[in-house]
């Protein structure tokens, strides 16, 4: 009977060795799946950062330097031209249309929206203080929604406002864009985030990061 014993002994012995090294294969194909998921999300949300930035940096550079695309040659910020003067003159709907015409040209709402676009894009490109700049965006694309109000099928002369939609335009994308960018700390990989989080005034003012 003893003799029976000994083969059903040593194979209980290497039953749970089996079950411990296929549980830890698990664990760490899971480990590493996890891993490459989260950086692949990191340089994804980077190359969006990035890009992001390019598109505020070139609108402050083309009104800057009157580049021809935009802004014609000629007309740019250092040469007289007013950043503000042709967009917000020329609002043709909406609830706030007198008031962004008396704003349009003055010197400073030509300055504030010039840093704000110089601000945000530097920030965006490097990756550092993005909830400042998640919040400065927003309120002005927000602003630029108003202006060009989707809402309206016409303009005040009667005319078709050619809308594409009446609520989601470029300005709310790009918004929640930098919402999401702040949100998912996306200035740690390819830009300063990192450097910039542990900077003891940073560490002390979180609402800096």
């Amino acid at each position: 009977m003893a003799v029976h014993e000994h083969p059903h002994r040593n194979s209980g012995l290497h039953l749970p060795s089996l079950r411990r090294n296929r549980i830890a294969s698990a664990s760490g194909a899971s480990a590493s799946a996890e891993t490459d998921t989260h950086t692949a999300l990191a340089y994804t949300l980077a190359s969006l950062r990035l890009l992001t930035g390019f598109v505020f940096l070139w609108a402050f550079l083309d009104k800057t330097f009157g580049f021809g695309y935009a802004t014609p040659s000629g007309k740019g910020w250092i040469d007289g031209g007013s950043p503000t003067k042709g967009f917000l003159g020329s609002v043709a709907a909406g609830p706030m249309r007198s008031t962004f015409h008396s704003w349009a040209g003055d010197t400073w709402a030509d300055w504030l929206f010039m840093l704000g676009l110089l601000g945000i894009g530097v920030a965006l490109v490097a990756g550092l203080a993005l909830r400042l700049a998640a919040v400065a965006g927003t309120l002005m694309m927000a602003l630029m929604w108003l202006a060009e109000w989707p809402p309206a099928k016409h303009l005040a002369d009667g005319s078709p406002s050619m809308s594409t939609n009446p609520f989601a335009d470029y300005h709310l994308v790009y918004a929640v864009v930098l919402i999401a960018l702040a949100a998912f700390s996306a200035g740690d990989a390819l830009g300063l985030g990192r450097l910039w989080a542990n900077l003891p005034l940073v560490r002390r003012s979180r609402w800096l990061r």
